[in-house]
């Protein structure tokens, strides 16, 4: 598949998806540098948290091509709140197929794109007021690691704390 079919059918997604979501608190998308991830490449979001009696659920976002050669993701997520020097990290799998090997979320052609919803457990909550840094690092055997087109981050503001 050439560039030009990649960037329309990324450009295709990213429509479909913004009319048929709930708008995000944030949302970015980054590409993966020649459409493979390799352990040195861990892309960071900053985040800004300004109401912290609201509840935010975080969401991964990726773009694989149907040549992923695995039905899921390991993935290291790096968290660094506002005024803190140490990184909290947490380990995560994320399931991109199903036993079967049918691809979950939204495919055309050669291109799979997913948003999935990320438990970050009781060790990372958004309290504090400011930028968090929040950054992905792929924990996979392989590296690099194939057929990976872009990932992105998503958070979604939810009702308020009580």
């Amino acid at each position: 598949m050439n560039n030009k079919h990649r960037i329309f059918y990324f450009l295709f997604f990213t429509f479909y998806l913004v009319g048929c979501l709930p708008a995000p608190y944030y949302q970015k998308e980054v590409p993966v540098p020649q459409n493979a991830w390799t352990y040195a490449y861990k892309p960071k979001f900053n985040i800004d948290i300004t109401d912290t009696t609201a509840a935010y659920q975080p969401y991964f976002l990726i773009q694989h091509t149907q040549a992923y050669p695995y039905n899921n993701l390991w993935m290291w997520i790096y968290i660094k709140a506002p005024g803190d020097s140490t990184v909290r990290k947490e380990r995560v799998n994320i399931p991109l197929a199903e036993a079967t090997g049918k691809w979950l979320g939204r495919g055309m052609g050669e291109i799979w794109e997913q948003r999935l919803a990320v438990d970050l457990g009781d060790s990372v909550r958004f309290n504090r007021k400011g930028t968090y840094e929040i950054s992905l690092e792929q924990n996979m055997r392989i590296n690099p690691l194939p057929e990976v087109l872009h990932v992105g981050w998503r958070m979604e503001k939810k009702e308020a704390r009580h």
